[in-house]
């Protein structure tokens, strides 16, 4: 039999307040990964060390640990939201993330030149943990030479701000542990997306959509605005092309790593647009839209623009609304807009005229605004909590790239780093292929609050705050109380011990006595909140007798 998680379906615009910046949206980080003492070390095998360290971690925070397995079942990364499937002849390797990375404890052990690892890193077939759960919903796994977090499911933009810095915390937990072995070289993770040798690492956006839209209307509506999204949210990057080999600074870390303007791939000819077709969810009513676009983010501020302003082009777009601009040579626009820090280029537009991408901005402002305010979402008092402080953010942080760029870099987080590296460059005359410019660029991103430089100016209270440490912290183990992710956290933290996996649809566990394994699908995303399950978890302490009343079954059937 199979369970349903209790809840009322989501409709088809997510279940939320349409029209504004309400929807089902999280994040995916890559942290760059490097070992001081052993430049030559595997950076996969590098990765794997830091997602055992934290199931370390969780297993001394919580009885029986706070992690379970991931489950690949419903995986699909070479379907294309332009109707076909992607042969798995003709994918890259690094396409097939529907299946668990193989790397055996043995492997580890050999590569770090140790006889044995640590039981409590282990899982019962002596294997690490790769690819995990954890108890606020998240996903933390080795994405082939990295550590990734996933986010929770959440449904605003000061949510995805919070939980996306959970998994910093989340990463420096490992960091610390790490460092508390002496037999282990230190490992430092930083949050960037390029080693400036031409490498680039992700950080990726994931919204909810009707199916309905026609994804054409999806690409024209988003392209002008990734195009020049990245002035108010890009992290900024010291070097110019790829590898970094000619001298300067830019707006966005990943512009130059672009190199078409629609496809399915993410690490290969990375397209503005990405394709994949995996939602996670019913799939004839949802479709995921997976932004790979996106810079790292630090800023708080930065961050939370990314999310709250991508919504509410989202729901420009679904209503029909979105600005009808095309942009000329999109993937050369996108570049040069990142070489323009003094944002004074003009973009040229498919039907000859030339625009500021300062003024594109402000284009889609105006659109998102008034269908926010036509729509009531906006207001501050009636409104649906929001919207309002996106827009009221977003309008500022135009108005202040537009004259008063020491306010903006404040909370602009490329503006914030390139002021930092002018004083540099002023007190000591430095050129920008100076090589100890790259080097603040990297301990900019370093998550180690004593190192990082970002974290130095948050403490100076230099960068604009959205949430505070506290709601940070309780996000390391808390779940968001309203979608899902409540759902499967809550089973991952309360019953770890009876799960056989878990992902963003479904929890499988595996409860002695039952002769078989009960998966319970989650395909709505607003089922299994907190207000619909939480009285469930209460009133149980124990798997059998929870599966039995979700089921409606007597517990020993």
């Amino acid at each position: 039999m199979t369970a349903v998680v209790p809840g009322k379906p989501a409709d088809t615009a997510g279940g939320l307040p349409v029209g504004g910046a309400m929807r089902v949206m999280g994040s995916e980080t890559e942290y760059g990964i490097h070992a001081p003492s052993a430049p030559g070390a595997n950076a996969t095998m590098m990765s794997a060390r830091v997602i055992q360290a934290y199931a370390q971690v969780t297993r001394q925070r919580a009885a029986g640990g706070a992690e379970t397995r991931w489950d690949y079942t419903d995986e699909e990364p070479l379907h294309d939201a332009r109707g076909w499937t992607l042969e798995r002849a003709s994918a890259d390797p690094e396409q097939l993330t529907d299946q668990p990375p193989v790397l055996d404890a043995e492997a580890i052990a050999l590569a770090y030149g140790r006889q044995e690892l640590e039981a409590d890193g282990q899982d019962e077939s002596g294997t690490l943990l790769m690819n995990m759960v954890l108890g606020n919903g998240a996903r933390l796994y080795v994405d082939h030479a990295h550590p990734e977090y996933s986010s929770p499911e959440v449904t605003n933009p000061r949510a995805a701000v919070t939980w996306d810095a959970a998994g910093d915390l989340v990463a420096l937990a490992a960091v610390r542990r790490l460092a508390a072995d002496p037999e282990l070289p230190p490992i430092n993770l930083y949050k960037n997306n390029t080693d400036n040798k031409s490498v680039s690492y992700g950080s990726h956006e994931n919204y909810l959509m009707p199916r309905s839209v026609p994804f054409g209307e999806i690409v024209r509506g988003l392209t002008p605005f990734f195009i020049t999204r990245q002035i108010i949210c890009g992290a900024g990057r010291v070097g110019l092309g790829q590898d970094s080999a000619r001298a300067g600074y830019q707006i966005s870390q990943r512009a130059d790593f672009f190199e078409t303007e629609v496809g399915l791939e993410t690490t290969i000819r990375r397209p503005i647009i990405n394709t994949r077709d995996e939602p996670h969810a019913t799939a004839d009513k949802y479709r995921r839209l997976h932004v790979i676009i996106g810079d790292a983010n630090l800023s708080q501020a930065s961050n939370f623009l990314k999310f709250g302003t991508t919504a509410m082009v989202l729901s420009l777009i679904e209503a029909g609304l979105a600005p009808r601009i095309e942009v000329h040579e999109p993937v050369a626009a996108l570049q040069a807009v990142s070489h323009d820090t003094a944002l004074t280029g003009l973009l040229r537009l498919g039907d000859g005229r030339r625009i500021s991408a300062l003024d594109l901005q402000w284009i889609y402002f105006e659109a998102a605004s008034k269908h926010a305010q036509d729509t009531g979402v906006a207001d501050a008092v009636d409104g649906d909590g929001h919207t309002h402080e996106v827009l009221e953010r977003w309008s500022a942080t135009l108005s202040e790239l537009g004259g008063d760029r020491a306010a903006a870099a404040s909370s602009v987080e490329w503006l914030a780093k390139l002021s930092l590296l002018e004083g540099y460059r002023q007190r000591d005359g430095l050129g920008w292929d100076n090589a100890r410019l790259g080097l603040v660029d990297l301990q900019w991103a370093d998550i180690r609050p004593e190192k990082g430089l970002y974290y130095r100016l948050l403490a100076r209270d230099r960068m604009h705050r959205i949430v505070d440490d506290a709601a940070i912290a309780r996000a390391v183990t808390e779940p968001p109380s309203d979608t899902r992710a409540y759902f499967r956290g809550r089973c991952v933290s309360r019953f770890g011990a009876d799960l056989a996996g878990a992902s963003w649809d479904s929890v499988i566990f595996d409860v002695p006595g039952r002769g078989r394994l009960q998966r319970v699908p989650t395909r709505e995303p607003l089922r299994g909140t907190e207000a619909l399950t939480g009285g469930l978890f209460a009133r149980h302490r124990e798997a059998g007798t929870f599966l039995a009343e979700l089921l409606g079954l007597s517990p020993g059937s």
